[in-house]
This record gives C-alpha cells, sequence and structure tokens, in this order.
C-alpha cells in the first residue's frame, strides 16, 4: 500500500538554514506561510549569511511563481517532479487556534495556524510543520500537530563522528622499524580498514606509542614529530597529528575539533605564524554571535570597537605565543610588525564577504557556531595556494537552530573525509590547565 502524501509546511529558521529546502522533499508538497515571506522580507537587506539566504529563497519563489498565482498549488522545478508548493494566506483554523492559545505577538503562532488551516483542509494527507526552532516544534506538538526538525545536511550519528585518528597494535614489525627509523614505509599489502585520505595512526609497540600518518594517495606511513612549531610543544600525540596537518603544504583544508582548552586555535596559528613566509597573509576569524540575541550595533564604539570582545580569545592566543618569546626581542618586534602591516589580521568573518582568499593562511574560529551552507561558501572562496583551517567544539554551540548534527564543523568532517586535500583531527585532552579539565570531565 502507497504511503499517503504529505504537505510539509516551512518555518522561517528553515530557510535561512538552506534556501534551496523547498526543493528537498521529494514528491510531497511543501507550504509557505505569508508570515515567512514577512519574517524574510525584513531580513533582505545585509551582508550576513542569513541575509543572503533570505535574498536566494525569494528569488526562487519569484521564479517558480511567474505568471502564476502562488496562492494557488504550483508544481516545483517546472513540473520535472511530483512536488507543489503554495503560500498558505493568513486565516483561523476551526478548532485549535495558536494564536489564541499561545498569544497573537508572535509570528510563529500564526505559522501553526497556518499548518492547522491546511490540516483541516486536508483531511487525506498527513500535515508536518518543519522547524529548527525546538520551541516553535514543541508548540506544535501541543496542538496534535506533527512537527520535526530539517534533516537534510544533518549528521545522523555525532558520537561516531570521523576523529581523523585510529589505534592499531597489529602492525607489522617492519613498519614498526620503518617509523622508528624515520623513514616512510610502503603500506600497499596492509589491511588498513575504512579510513579517510589522510589518516593519523598510533602505533603501540610494547611500551612505546609510535605516531605516524597515512597518506592514501601514496600509500605510505610517515613519521610524526613531536617536536616544537614556533616554540609552541605539543603536549600529546593527537596536537602532534594537528601540527603535522597544518604544517603539510599538500594538505589545504584541515579542521580540528575539540572541547575548550585542548589548544584547536593555539596550535593554528602558531603553524600559521611557523609558514608565513610561504603566505601573503595570516587571517583569523570567528563568526560573531551576538550578546543575548542583540545585534552588535547596540554596542558603542566603531567597528572595531564593537567587534574587539567577539575576537579577544584569538588576541589571547596570539599573545601567549609572543609570551614564549620573551627572551626574543627581535622576534616580538617581527611580531608587532606583522601585526601593524596586516600581514596578521583579525577580523571577524562578516568581513570577508566578497573576498577571494589568494595565497592566505585562512584559519576559522568557533566553526561550529556555522551553517553548512556557510562553510561551504568560506572554502568557494579560497584563491590559489591558500589554506583554510577549521577550529571548533561540535558540541558548544551558541547560535540558535544549529546543534551537534546540523552544524557546518560536523558536516565538513563527515563528507569531506576521504579528499587527498582534506585532514581532520579530533583533540580530546585538555591542556589548559588541571582546574579547567575537572571542569570539563565532572561539572
Amino acid at each position: 500500500m502507497q504511503a499517503p502524501r504529505k504537505i510539509f509546511v516551512l518555518d522561517t529558521s528553515v530557510i535561512l538554514y538552506d534556501h534551496n529546502a523547498l526543493t528537498n522533499f521529494q514528491e510531497h508538497d511543501v507550504a509557505i506561510p505569508i508570515q515567512v515571506l514577512e519574517e524574510l522580507d525584513n531580513l533582505k537587506g545585509g551582508n550576513e549569511t542569513r541575509n543572503f539566504e533570505a535574498r536566494s529563497f525569494i528569488r526562487l519563489i519569484d521564479g517558480l511563481s511567474r505568471k502564476r498565482l502562488i496562492d494557488q498549488w504550483v508544481p516545483l522545478k517546472n513540473g520535472q517532479t511530483k512536488g507543489k508548493f503554495k503560500v498558505i494566506l493568513s486565516g483561523k483554523p476551526q478548532r485549535a487556534d495558536a494564536e489564541k492559545i499561545f498569544g497573537n505577538e508572535k509570528y510563529d503562532h500564526q505559522i501553526i495556524n497556518a499548518a492547522l488551516i491546511l490540516m483541516e483542509e486536508n483531511p487525506d494527507k498527513k500535515i508536518v510543520l518543519v522547524s529548527k526552532d525546538i520551541c516553535l516544534r514543541l508548540k506544535a506538538k501541543a496542538l496534535n500537530l506533527l512537527a520535526e526538525d530539517y534533516e537534510t545536511g544533518k549528521i545522523k550519528d555525532v558520537e561516531a563522528l570521523y576523529t581523523g585518528k585510529t589505534i592499531r597494535k597489529d602492525f607489522p614489525q617492519f613498519v614498526i622499524d620503518g617509523l622508528k627509523s624515520k623513514t616512510a614505509v610502503p603500506v600497499e599489502r596492509m589491511a588498513l580498514g575504512h579510513i579517510g585520505a589522510n589518516q593519523f595512526y598510533a602505533v603501540k609497540d610494547k611500551r612505546k606509542t609510535l605516531l605516524a600518518f597515512y597518506r592514501k594517495g601514496t600509500n605510505t606511513l610517515t613519521p610524526v614529530s613531536m617536536a616544537p612549531v614556533f616554540r609552541i610543544k605539543p603536549l600529546n600525540p593527537e596536537q602532534a597529528f594537528a601540527l603535522h596537518a597544518l604544517l603539510d603544504p599538500s594538505i589545504r583544508l584541515v579542521s580540528i575539533q575539540g572541547n575548550a582548552g585542548t589548544g584547536k586555535t593555539l596550535l593554528a596559528l602558531a603553524s600559521a605564524l611557523e609558514q608565513r613566509r610561504s603566505y601573503r597573509q595570516i587571517y583569523i576569524t570567528r563568526p560573531v554571535i551576538p550578546l543575548s540575541n542583540r545585534e552588535i550595533g547596540f554596542l558603542p564604539g566603531d567597528a572595531k570597537s564593537k567587534t574587539d570582545p567577539f575576537l579577544a580569545p584569538i588576541w589571547d592566543n596570539l599573545r601567549f605565543i609572543k609570551e614564549q618569546y620573551a627572551d626574543d626581542g627581535k622576534m616580538l618586534d617581527k611580531i608587532d610588525e606583522l601585526i601593524a602591516t596586516e600581514k596578521i589580521a583579525i577580523a571577524p568573518l562578516a568581513f570577508i564577504r566578497g573576498r577571494t582568499l589568494t595565497k592566505i593562511f585562512f584559519i576559522v574560529d568557533e566553526a561550529q557556531n556555522l551553517t553548512p551552507h556557510e562553510i561551504k561558501t568560506i572554502i568557494s572562496r579560497a584563491g590559489e595556494h591558500t589554506k583554510i583551517v577549521f577550529t571548533g567544539d561540535i558540541y558548544q554551540i551558541d547560535t540558535p537552530y544549529l546543534d551537534a548534527e546540523s552544524n557546518g564543523l560536523s558536516y565538513l568532517i563527515e563528507n569531506v573525509k576521504n579528499h587527498p586535500l582534506y585532514a581532520h583531527i579530533t583533540l580530546q585532552k585538555g591542556e589548559r590547565s588541571e582546574l579547567a579539565n575537572l571542569a570539563n570531565d565532572l561539572l
């Protein structure tokens, strides 16, 4: 028996996450409450990603609705698929009224009402409200309306997310001997299992652990060093793996995932400074997350004064690196000169829109606060001889409507792990202090 056709009602949060969401429901129909268009109209101006998503969706609707009335069902993709869409105009459902129950001051309740109206008009179809807003979904379910998260792009099992590292105890002796002699070891005949294109190994040898890097393109295992980089010494094997990937010129895209205090940003910055002569500029950035959901415009001062509080952790890491050169006045002057001449630039992520990143070591901190589309947009701006590094913790998300499964960093790790230009490592051990480790482990 064929399953009944569904009608999916999309909330504004879904459109701001993915402006192409309308086309991702296969043969089912999609409805857009008029209040969603009103909210998108209020968001269409500006240079942030959500403004881009709003504009792109409005253009998509305009293209689909030419010479058609959109309060009637309109075929999607010019009739190439079975699905249709329409805009639901304002109205009141005959039974439960979300505005009466929850109040009429929010568009959210009018959006729920739009879905309830569809449910009354289409008793033979399953109506599903799709929203990234958990509270909106809970309110809908309280009124006996099916509601679910937008699943496209979500990683189903983040607990099994690719870590970039494998521990092995069964490597043959010729591999052990080769790694001890600091030479690359061919491993064509070995069964390494399903791994990424660039994979790190902790090879157990009696009481010693050997660190190795596997490159699928050459089928070799190469020793990984624990040597310091720009006077920043790796304190555990995972940090050594991260530095190896950051220093490898053939790896153009790196992601580092880990809890606070594991050294993600510090390692990326030290590696960038070590390679400063190979790049035209070192650019460190992070998305600006408004305080208490208020835009940064309310903060006093010019653009720099408004954004400096959000960028303070990056400056803290740079200050820590400078402290390692307290005995080297020449290097301290050099770092200050790099900052003064903007060879090292630290700025909010929104400031790069429209730029082509050529010959730049580009570090994006707190990447878990980006959507998959934002990650794709950043990478697509890479010009020749550019290296992009994403750092973040997928369990510490400050952006509304993102979670460990739907954020851009998880999406990147899962979908790019088999590409030869990419390497990833998950840092697990905190190195900030024993007190910080206590907070991560016990609180």
